[in-house]
């Protein structure tokens, strides 16, 4: 899992099948301080993710299969909004 901000939508007016009726995101993964890492990525969305929202994602073959009996074609999948999160950080680090 990582930890990613949305930035954006992804409108697709033609889509295989299966993905009809999810949400397409874009994600720009970032680290516990906040700070952009990595390339932005598009992930699919069933939970209601918005712009702004802080959100955890899971990807890999195993996003495939939000849908239990069906496969979809994706690479990455939002499974969480994020409410909150705590760091702990050394003395030497602030």
């Amino acid at each position: 899992m990582q930890i990613g901000r949305v930035i954006g939508n992804v409108w697709a007016t033609r889509k295989e099948d299966g993905l009809n009726g999810l949400k397409l995101l874009i994600v720009q993964p970032i680290d516990s301080n906040q700070q952009p890492i990595r390339t932005e990525l598009v992930a699919a969305d069933r939970i209601g993710a918005g712009i702004g929202d802080d959100v955890l994602v899971t990807s890999g073959g195993s996003s495939r299969y939000i849908m239990k009996d069906n496969p979809l074609p994706i690479d990455a999948v939002i499974i969480g909004i994020i409410d909150s999160t705590e760091v702990m950080r050394g003395e030497d680090d602030e």
